[in-house]
């Protein structure tokens, strides 16, 4: 039975209400402030994930063991994030699973890079390429946070220029010019393998369309997904006012080998007397 209990060094995603919560990590002698009081974060030793925590000032907060999304959500940023809800379907069109191998590019903040990691594991290995040096950086500290770095080669790289890999599972693009990379990702993917690329303009899903039509790709699709959350109270239940409207647009397809060319036909008795 996996350990519930929260140990040192252990993150910890601290929850006042739906609006507020905080990823801390569980160390002695230390303490995280906030407007409604401090918390000692050696109380969270010990103490069983879901159990609550009291600040300074009398304000409980719910001691939460951290999921996948809020890994992705709680990011070090320096550019913008995939989305869970652009995550989830990514993965879904991917195909990937455990023992997947899959490029992505670019890996920008990692939160993608994240997603994808946790579904390869424990052996397969997200390749992701990278040209910004910083990127890297703060990818790699966040890929750290989440126990997932062993499952990530990060490597710097311009995949416009090129796939070093071979025989993949799925080539992830989240860069401006896609179909720049669409050929080079048909010669790196197995046979029936998936391309998944998100873009967020229609420009650029035009193209990428166009370079996988052109490529031998099939079941070619693009979608949107806009997710809209609830306000719910009896009496009162409604949409949300704010949402998050569109991210972006998802364009998804599978590697069909070529057409093998006919072999030339031996030539008939009546050819060989002319």
């Amino acid at each position: 039975m996996p350990n519930n209990n929260i140990s040192e060094g252990d993150l910890v995603l601290l929850c006042l209400d739906p609006r507020r919560t905080y990823m801390v990590k569980a160390e002695a002698g230390k303490s995280f402030h906030t407007h409604k009081g401090y918390v000692k974060l050696d109380e969270l030793i010990g103490k069983e994930f879901g159990s609550t925590i009291q600040s300074s000032l009398g304000a409980h907060f719910i001691a939460l063991k951290p999921s996948l999304t809020d890994y992705i959500m709680k990011s070090s940023r320096n550019t913008q994030i995939t989305y869970p809800k652009d995550a989830a379907l990514i993965l879904m069109f991917s195909g990937i699973g455990p023992g997947s191998r899959v490029v992505e590019a670019g890996t920008g903040t990692g939160a993608l890079t994240t997603a994808l990691a946790y579904y390869v594991k424990p052996n397969g290995k997200v390749f992701t390429y990278e040209l910004r040096s910083e990127f890297q950086k703060n990818a790699e500290k966040n890929l750290k946070r989440s126990n997932l770095l062993d499952y990530v080669e990060m490597k710097s790289g311009d995949v416009t220029m090129g796939i070093e890999e071979r025989n993949l599972d799925a080539v992830i693009l989240d860069l401006a010019t896609p179909w720049l990379v669409i050929q080079h990702a048909y010669e790196a993917l197995k046979p029936s393998g998936i391309l998944v690329s998100f873009s967020p303009t229609i420009d650029q899903v035009v193209k990428a369309t166009e370079a996988l039509r052109e490529n031998n790709f099939v079941l070619i699709e693009t979608v949107e997904c806009i997710m809209r959350a609830m306000q719910v109270e009896r009496g009162k239940t409604r949409p949300q006012t704010l949402m998050t409207g569109h991210t972006g647009y998802i364009t998804h397809a599978r590697k069909a080998l070529k057409p093998q060319k006919e072999e030339e036909q031996a030539p008939t008795e009546s050819e060989e007397l002319k």
